[in-house]
C-alpha cells in the first residue's frame, strides 16, 4: 500500500515509557480526540471499538464508525507491530469511509529518557479514491492529519 504524505507530532513527557506505553495501548483513550464533538469532526463523534484483544497484539482488529454531516463514515484498522514498551503501530485493513483521508498507516514510537520519555505519533496516508471526497482531501487532509497526530501527543502528554 502507498501512503505519499506523512504528518507527526512529539513531545517529551515527564513519566518512564512503560507508563506512557499504557496510557496510548488503550485505543478508546488514544483516539479520544475521535469520540468528543469538535470543529475538526463537524462536531459529530466516532465510536471506537475493538476486538477481544483490545488492540493490544499484533492482528487486533479496531473498527470506528460514525457519521459526519449525516454521512456514515467507517474505519477497520489492524495492529500490524506491537513491541511493548516502545513501540505501537496499526493500519487501514479496507479503504475507509473517511471524508478526508485515505487509508493510512499510523503509530506512535517511545524513546526513554532519563526522567523521561519522547513521544512521536506519526501517520502516513494515501488521500480517498472518490473524486468528491479526494477534492475535500486535496484541501483538507493534511490540516486533518496534523491535527490528529497532535491531538494524541497533547492528551497523552497531558494525561499521563
Amino acid at each position: 500500500m502507498d501512503f505519499p504524505f506523512h504528518r507527526e507530532a512529539s513531545a517529551t513527557v515527564a513519566s518512564p515509557a512503560v507508563k506512557v506505553f499504557a496510557a496510548l495501548d488503550d485505543h478508546k483513550r488514544l483516539a479520544g480526540h475521535m469520540s468528543k464533538p469538535s470543529l475538526m469532526m463537524a462536531g459529530t463523534t466516532m465510536a471506537i471499538e475493538t476486538d477481544q484483544l483490545e488492540g493490544k497484539a499484533v492482528g487486533s482488529e479496531i473498527r470506528l464508525r460514525g457519521r459526519v454531516l449525516g454521512i456514515p463514515i467507517f474505519v477497520v484498522e489492524k495492529v500490524v507491530e506491537y513491541t511493548a514498551p516502545l513501540l505501537k503501530v496499526w493500519q487501514t485493513t479496507t479503504e475507509p469511509k473517511l471524508l478526508v483521508i485515505g487509508s493510512y498507516r499510523m503509530g506512535f514510537e517511545l524513546t526513554p529518557q532519563v526522567r523521561a520519555t519522547v513521544l512521536r505519533v506519526w501517520i502516513d496516508y494515501a488521500l480517498p479514491s472518490a473524486f468528491f471526497t479526494r477534492l475535500i482531501g486535496r484541501i483538507l487532509a493534511g490540516f486533518y492529519a496534523q491535527w490528529c497526530v497532535n491531538q494524541m501527543v497533547r492528551d497523552a502528554a497531558n494525561g499521563v
